[in-house]
């Protein structure tokens, strides 16, 4: 495909989120930070709900979930069950306490339960790991339209970021959550969409027929789901399920961005549904993505082509699936990146704007409208410069690892605190909350590190719980003495 012709289909894309941008905007929407942050708690919960999932999935998912297939089969699917208990968890603990403390920001709840320092603690760690994973999600997009696109046209990659930011910035600036819920809504669609081309193109190019596909995935040896036999591997089911329940907790119920978009709708009972039908689609979604998996595995295999990891899906699709995959794919990657950026970049902006400057308690509403808008533009540099810094240190991994076993680092204080605060009742010396905070990751850290040479056990994912725990165990050393 030409240059000229894959630019043509961006553009398209990119005019079609502007206009949705545009006709959910208006003059009071730009001029009303309850609009940018809340959606002025007036969105349907089934468009929510649907939008979530691109969101949750991302280019990662897009890139990476297929890809993983030929290493670990789909034994993903094990921390994707685990999902289901920890989404349980969200809608009937969570959502009830969010709503009853009618939040903004997610993290007021730590200072009302501990005190200032817990708050901050729990916004910066939170600010921390959606630049990083966000980072991630978007370094993996901006790479693959570099080999397909930018290299071609001599753009270098630090000016494809910075158009990749750009975009995001045009069509969030005005309204922000507002409009990333609607624009969410179509991108899933794409992505979704996307998926079924490929997995429908694939199959008739293995000489498999629609209602054999099922079939043939589940007697393909890449097909194993459930994984009994080592306690001491990653990949041991129960390993897998419980880190599954707990990112769950983590990436969904104590991360403000996914949280921002329930908080926008008219009713907990409403929010409830959304998570009760995004959990039910997002399984499935999952085990769809798995099966391409294999079908391309087998695609690569069967042709002698050289392909794996993060480059299977993309090489596949840019050199031997036919020009109708590759626009379909073009497009549901690009829908599965900004799915998931867009809405990032709305909420580190309602996070820093409302929990670190405060500016909900210090400002009248022209001034805080002001910092908001100032603060939207700082965050994009941020994430632009923090992508190209991935540019020199990601090479091999395949990035949804990357994204998980970050998590476990950056998410487990917030475990650690929520848990210990819904609980217990016990109060803490709030001044030493940040000590505790910084300490349980390094910790883990280390532990990890030598893991299978202490204890002979991989933790892989379940350093999310190992970190936790060592925050939980923290304060409690650091109770007050009135407790």
């Amino acid at each position: 495909m030409q240059p000229i012709t894959i630019l043509l289909i961006i553009a398209a894309y990119f005019g079609v989120l502007i206009l949705i941008s545009f006709l959910t905007s208006s003059k009071e929407s730009e001029e009303n930070n309850d609009t940018f942050f809340k959606a002025k708690r007036q969105s349907p919960w089934y468009i929510v709900a649907f939008g979530m999932i691109g969101a949750s999935l991302s280019g990662v998912t897009f890139i990476s979930a297929p890809g993983w297939v030929e290493a670990s089969n789909f034994g993903y699917m094990q921390t994707v069950f685990g999902y289901m208990v920890g989404y349980l968890v969200i809608g009937t603990i969570l959502m009830p306490l969010y709503y009853r403390m009618n939040l903004t920001s997610i993290y007021s709840y730590l200072e009302e339960r501990f005190g200032f320092y817990s708050y901050k603690v729990g916004s910066t760690f939170f600010i921390l790991s959606r630049i990083v994973g966000a980072s991630f999600r978007l370094f993996l997009v901006a790479n693959v339209l570099q080999l397909i696109l930018f290299n071609q046209l001599g753009v270098p990659f630090w000016l494809t970021v910075t158009i990749t930011i750009l975009l995001i910035w045009v069509y969030t600036f005005k309204s922000g959550i507002k409009t990333i819920v609607w624009t969410d809504t179509l991108q899933t669609l794409f992505m979704l969409t996307a998926v079924g081309v490929a997995i429908y193109s694939v199959s008739q190019d293995l000489g498999i027929s629609s209602s054999n596909i099922v079939s043939f995935i589940s007697k393909s040896s890449l097909s194993k789901m459930f994984f009994f036999d080592d306690f001491t591997s990653a990949n041991y089911f129960w390993n897998r399920f419980i880190s599954g329940a707990f990112i769950a907790i983590v990436m969904t119920g104590l991360d403000q961005d996914m949280m921002q978009k329930n908080l926008t709708c008219k009713s907990l009972k409403d929010a409830q549904k959304n998570m009760f039908w995004f959990t039910i689609v997002l399984v499935i979604a999952n085990l769809v993505f798995l099966s391409l998996g294999v079908l391309l595995s087998e695609y690569a295999r069967q042709n002698g082509i050289d392909a794996h990891k993060d480059d299977l899906f993309p090489v596949l699709a840019q050199y031997h699936l036919g020009t109708g995959v590759f626009v379909f794919f073009l497009v549901g990657l690009i829908a599965a990146a900004y799915s998931s950026a867009d809405s990032a970049l709305t909420s580190l902006t309602t996070s820093f704007s409302v929990d670190i400057l405060n500016i909900e308690k210090k400002y009248d509403e022209k001034k805080q409208i002001k910092i908001r808008k100032q603060i939207h533009v700082l965050l994009s540099f941020v994430l632009i410069l923090v992508i190209m810094a991935f540019k020199y240190f990601i090479k091999d991994a395949s990035v949804i690892k990357e994204i998980f076993t970050w998590a476990g680092y950056t998410y487990g204080p917030l475990l650690g605190l929520y848990s210990f605060g819904l609980f217990t009742k016990w109060q803490v010396k709030d001044m030493l909350v940040p000590v505790v905070a910084i300490v349980a990751p390094i910790l883990s850290i280390v532990i990890s590190a030598n893991s299978k040479v202490w204890f002979n056990f991989d933790f892989g994912f379940f350093v999310l719980i190992l970190n936790g725990a060592l925050t939980f165990l923290g304060l409690i050393l650091i109770r007050s003495k009135q407790n």
